[in-house]
């Protein structure tokens, strides 16, 4: 399918009136797909998705069917799903406006996942910022409740099922699926060394499945159109690449930053940044041109304005250095922005969301903004370079150092940078000039 010829799906409620409620979702066929999948099996509906090759939208994108089939079988007692609406990457904002524009979408796939997995409770973690998200969250569940979605007997079927919101308090670390869970049970959020993995032992040590709120929306297109068109839109997996599980689906791109037209567009995975940018954004601000651009949240990296033919899908950004896809959202850095401004922002952010359970990240992330506030006031050194370069390739899950991976999502902003832009960093110390943009503290 061109990009010419898609036609949005999971976007294609948000501008009709009152398009958050249940009346004005099920005039437009709501809930038909919970319908269909609880004709099903519960082993049918995670054939369908798995048949379907979608991959979760929340950063890592692992096979959602997989996960789900995970869970223990002739397990006794409850199975837990919990819904990750933290949403806390930076650029990251395709959760909020499904949430708050077009609730029932969400939870009809919620609903459905939890009916494949057996799950009799949901809850549905939800960043304490996103206080409109929270009101229509809630409006839509207690609709839910009054008309027989939620609650017991579903529809009259045999399946029931609660859902819970819950507010978080406002940590980046929430978003990594441990963190989260700890966080749910009234704990200090530090993420959980694996194993155990959620499927066996997540919140209350019971199995539990976390999904992406995105993905969840997926799910509901699934039950009502098919695995075949889910997987008429993407990129094919690569047949020699054992590995590549293939890129299928809609997908929301977030576009930030220094273009003329920010906002979210929904397309098939693979577009470019380049068409994103140019055709989607209005391009860049100011008549200026692009210098880097962050593919997928700004623990991905950076790509540089020569990477930008690069495919926004899951094996693309590998190919340029990133650290993958993430939540595509793509932020745009105009040639006249100091790359030591972006990255000092990066780092700060960084070393201020750490929960400092490990100590590589804990010391890492603080030292880096460190190094690059020195750099910023004149009095960095050509050595610095390397020793940012050997922090980052020190801390984080791929080395093996920390138990989950906002460090590697803290490297990976240096890592790129460094790569792509060291004669800008180097000319920067070497004329040892102090930035212009204010010099923020409280960063550790």
């Amino acid at each position: 399918m061109t990009n010419a010829s898609f036609e949005p799906v999971l976007l294609a409620r948000i501008n009709k009136p009152d398009s958050a409620s249940l009346a004005s979702y099920k005039a437009d066929g709501g809930y038909a797909g919970l319908r269909k999948a609880l004709d099903m099996t519960q082993a049918q509906v995670i054939d369908l998705v798995k048949a379907s090759g979608l991959r979760g939208r929340g950063g890592a994108g692992f096979p959602t069917g997989m996960k789900w089939s995970f869970l223990p079988q002739n397990v006794t007692g409850p199975i837990y799903m919990c819904i990750n609406g933290d949403e806390s990457e930076p650029g990251t904002f395709n959760n909020r406006i499904l949430i708050e524009e077009d609730p029932h979408q969400v939870l009809e796939g919620i609903v459905i996942g939890c009916y494949a997995t057996r799950a009799t409770t949901a809850y549905f973690y939800l960043r304490y910022e996103y206080g409109h998200c929270y009101r229509t969250l809630q409006k839509a569940v207690d609709e839910m409740y009054a008309a027989g979605l939620l609650g017991k007997n579903i529809l009259g079927s045999n399946y029931s099922l609660d859902i819970h919101l819950h507010r978080g308090a406002c940590a980046y670390i929430c978003g990594e699926e441990t963190g989260l869970i700890e966080s749910l049970e009234g704990k200090r959020a530090w993420p959980r060394i694996k194993p155990p993995f959620p499927a066996v032992e997540g919140a209350f040590r019971r199995p539990t499945v976390v999904n992406n709120v995105e993905t969840m929306a997926c799910v509901t297109h699934i039950l009502n159109r098919g695995a075949e068109w889910f997987q008429s839109m993407g990129i094919p997996k690569d047949p020699n690449n054992p590995r590549d599980a293939g890129s299928y689906g809609p997908k929301l791109y977030c576009i930030s930053g220094h273009v003329n037209k920010p906002g979210l567009v929904e397309l098939p995975l693979g577009v470019t940044a380049r068409e994103l940018i140019d055709k989607h954004a209005g391009g860049v601000w100011k008549g200026r041109k692009a210098k880097a651009v962050v593919p997928g949240g700004i623990s991905m990296g950076f790509m540089s304005e020569a990477e930008l033919d690069t495919p926004l899908d899951f094996a693309g950004p590998g190919r340029v250095g990133c650290l993958g896809l993430g939540t595509a959202a793509v932020i745009v850095i105009d040639d006249q922005t100091s790359m030591v401004d972006v990255l000092y922002n990066a780092c700060r952010f960084f070393a201020h969301e750490s929960c400092g359970q490990c100590t590589p990240c804990r010391e890492g992330t603080a030292w880096s903004t460190k190094i690059l506030e020195r750099i910023r006031s004149g009095n960095g050194k050509l050595s610095d370079i390397d020793l940012l370069l050997e922090i980052s390739s020190s801390i984080g899950t791929i080395p093996g150092t920390t138990i989950c991976g906002l460090a590697d999502g803290a490297a990976w902003p240096i890592k790129t940078a460094i790569a792509k832009f060291r004669p800008e960093l180097e000319e920067y110390i070497r004329s040892g000039r102090k930035s212009a943009a204010p010099q923020l503290v409280g960063a550790h």
